[in-house]
């Protein structure tokens, strides 16, 4: 299949968000404390493993939108090429990469990579001595396996699972998807309706049950329980996507989506700010529970779905070949499987700076994904563990 700059230049730059998502976390203004030790309740440190005193309004504003959308992109761009591959390579190859390219990272994450971006978590609690044995102790005596941001690829590797199993069930799903999407994204209106109302059904229900910030933790498998459907929602979404071509509807350089970047691009920040400002007005002691909590819910499926197509159009419209781009494209896995552990780093190390909260996101991103892309570089160059990332 030809490639496709605009789903892998995209599918980087997402990466990129989420390098800098958790970077701002650690400098969010609701960011808590550090407590007496990892396993004492409430443990808030596996979603802001350091949080400097140093606050800036910005940075909730920042995770606070990311939160919305990047993720639930990643799975679309995650589908685009599912189908093509099961068709490429057969179901059992097919399972065996990905549960070489997904599975080996994942199982590495509770053994290796979480404890050591957890480790500035612990060296901030407020215990008066760190050691190494007291770490491990307190590491041992959870009662969950924290894995970072590696939930990801275990839910994925499960729809990819689902997928091979439709592949062999029913094996025109994926033709019958590609036509859908593509009479849908030859229509952008009409696609942002059907994702808007297929992801509702999957999350609004689980959202009203479960709460949005509800997470599911057995071991080492996480998954928020609101989205799980949503996100399955938008990988069948990306799987149509593909089948439709990369050179028609949603994906066609001189469609629609892309002629109209900019009025999606509008479209998509207006209604995130309606949806924040819906969010902010339920906050109020006044406010009926219920009916907000359902305005809320339709207000994260419309502006995650608008602010995902906004961002294809924008690099379906203007993504052509760049070095900087092919680089990161090549390395995007890489940095999303070591970053987590640069970043609490980074961040831990600068606690010490008397900077402001703004300047210190700015320099830990900054040298978070320099380091971060530094080492994909370095790790690729090592083959058996270039055949992963």
């Amino acid at each position: 299949m030809p490639r496709s700059y605009s789903v892998g230049y995209l599918r980087a730059f997402v990466t990129v968000l989420v390098v800098l998502h958790h970077v701002v976390l650690g400098y969010h203004p609701f960011a808590p404390a550090p407590g007496p030790s990892l396993t004492a309740e409430p443990r808030l440190w596996p979603i802001f493993p350091v949080s400097d005193p140093a606050r800036t309004m910005a940075a909730g504003v920042l995770s606070g939108f990311f939160d919305i959308f990047f993720m639930s992109l990643m799975f679309l761009l995650s589908g685009v090429f599912v189908w093509h591959s099961l068709s490429r390579k057969g179901v059992g190859a097919f399972l065996r990469d990905r549960g070489v390219r997904l599975g080996v990272p994942f199982l590495m994450a509770p053994l290796l990579l979480a404890p050591l971006a957890y480790v500035p978590s612990y060296l901030q609690t407020t215990a008066p001595t760190h050691t190494a044995a007291d770490f491990v102790h307190q590491w041992l005596s959870l009662d969950f396996l924290p894995a970072g941001p590696a939930w990801f690829l275990w839910v994925l590797l499960c729809f990819d699972v689902v997928a091979a199993a439709l592949f062999v069930i029913a094996p025109r799903t994926g033709a019958m998807l590609g036509r859908l999407a593509g009479a849908a994204g030859a229509r952008p209106l009409r696609f942002f309706a059907v994702l808007v109302l297929l992801s509702a059904l999957g999350y609004v229900p689980m959202a009203l049950a479960f709460t949005p910030m509800h997470w599911i933790t057995i071991g080492p498998f996480a998954v928020q329980t609101s989205r799980v459907l949503h996100y399955f929602a938008y990988f069948v979404a990306g799987i149509g996507v593909g089948m439709a071509g990369l050179d028609f509807g949603l994906l066609d350089g001189a469609g629609r989506l892309a002629r109209r970047w900019w009025i999606w691009l509008a479209a998509a920040t207006v209604i995130y700010v309606i949806a924040a400002a819906a969010f902010l007005m339920s906050l109020s002691p006044e406010a009926p529970t219920l009916p907000w909590d359902v305005i809320n819910a339709f207000g994260f499926v419309a502006s995650c779905a608008a602010t995902s197509m906004a961002l294809v159009g924008v690099f379906v419209r203007f993504a052509r070949p760049s070095r900087i781009f092919d680089g990161l494209s090549r390395n995007a896995y890489g940095i999303y499987v070591v970053h987590y552990i640069v970043v609490s780093w980074v961040q831990y190390a600068l606690l010490p700076a008397a900077w402001p909260g703004l300047v210190k996101v700015a320099v830990a991103f900054g040298g978070s994904l320099a380091i971060s892309w530094g080492l994909a570089v370095l790790l690729r160059r090592i083959p058996a563990v270039a055949r992963v990332i």
